[in-house]
């Protein structure tokens, strides 16, 4: 029942708030698009694989790849249909999940993504972003696609977590008490990253932090407001990605890494993420990122269980035009990404560079050792 605002109330309370509308509880949201038996069954498929990786109980590598941030679903279909087929010619080898960010942490202003403002036009319908957002997981899962995101508003989860195979936590956000307990309790392992200084121990303190239980304010799938209390997420890893204006994935960076998980009593689960300070933003670097990595492993590094690429159909980016049809098709209006052509290329070559060592590993009945 609604309270009737009293004038004490309009003195004190919401002052700098405009306004406030209704938004469609998780369960609204999931009755009008639910998870079926084949979406399920993806998913499942895609964290119970990402767990046996991190368990060194599947020697393959995992690769985090797809678009900076979504924008439009015609592409990310379009790509994702690429990808699936990419995915069954490398999975040997190689376990792909699509990267398939709706929201965008921005240091200052700019576009916070599909869910914030799906129509890039400050019109910020939230309420269709998140709809239009599960509409495009479901559609990938049915493609058999695992799909990978950022955990980034507290109460996405609840409308989109069953659907996700994958998170990670931003280096903007991996220091923040709220994010390190809403990862205690998603259902999927979680990478985080290190600070964009660069600092390592934000992350390796959140790991400890997430992989224990919370209890904090959240919200139930019909919307009401619950206290959640978290048994604790045992597939928390570490994502390098650079920071401080230096790269972090070569072979000191990554000694450093191992030293400091060990130290932290954490398994020795590192990715390396190939884009943002790693290839100082320059998309053309991350085939040289992955190429080190790829080298490291070859020459018997086994704490690197996955690598991130930003891409997608078409390389570099473009800012978001006052006319919206002159938006370019399949090009980032974030970060620059590589093309689809370069990724396909260096998913192969990749595949084709750890392929005997993996089968070598698994003859003798170590993989991931």
């Amino acid at each position: 029942m609604n309270r009737t605002l009293t004038a004490q109330d309009r003195l004190v309370d919401d002052l700098n708030v405009a306004g406030m509308e209704d938004m469609p509880t998780p369960d609204d949201v999931k009755l009008r698009l639910p998870l079926d038996e084949q979406a399920a069954a993806t998913v499942l498929r895609g964290r119970t694989t990402l767990c046996k990786i991190l368990d060194r109980r599947d020697p393959r590598l995992f690769v985090v790849v797809g678009p900076c941030s979504i924008h439009e679903q015609k592409a990310a279909l379009e790509y994702a249909g690429r990808l699936q087929a990419l995915a069954r010619e490398v999975e040997d080898t190689l376990f792909l999940v699509m990267r398939v960010y709706f929201e965008k942490p921005r240091t200052s202003t700019g576009w916070k993504g599909f869910i914030n403002d799906p129509h890039m036009d400050d019109t910020f319908r939230i309420d269709e972003g998140m709809t239009r957002a599960r509409e495009l997981l479901l559609a990938l899962a049915h493609m058999g696609l695992p799909a990978g995101s950022e955990a980034l508003d507290p109460l996405a989860p609840q409308y989109l977590g069953d659907l996700i195979s994958w998170y990670a936590i931003g280096a903007r956000t991996t220091e923040s008490q709220t994010h390190r307990e809403m990862a205690s309790g998603l259902s999927a392992p979680v990478g985080f990253k290190n600070g964009t200084d660069g600092d390592m121990e934000v992350a390796l303190n959140a790991m400890r932090s997430a992989s224990g239980p919370h209890s904090f304010l959240g919200i139930r799938q019909d919307g009401r407001a619950s206290i959640i209390r978290t048994r604790g997420n045992r597939h928390g890893h570490l994502v390098l990605r650079g920071g401080g204006g230096r790269p972090n994935y070569d072979t000191v960076s990554m000694r450093l890494a191992e030293n400091a998980l060990a130290k932290a009593n954490l398994p020795l689960n590192i990715v390396v993420d190939c884009s943002h300070a790693n290839a100082f933003k320059d998309h053309t670097l991350q085939p040289l990122v992955l190429a080190d990595c790829v080298h490291q492993i070859r020459e018997g590094n086994r704490s690197i269980v996955g690598l991130m690429l930003e891409s997608n159909l078409f390389a570099g980016n473009q800012a978001i035009p006052a006319d919206l049809g002159e938006l370019r098709y399949g090009v980032s209006v974030t970060d620059p990404c590589i093309g689809w052509d370069t990724t396909a290329e260096i998913v192969r070559w990749t595949r084709t560079e750890l392929r005997k060592i993996r089968r070598d590993e698994a003859q003798a009945g170590k993989p991931g050792t």
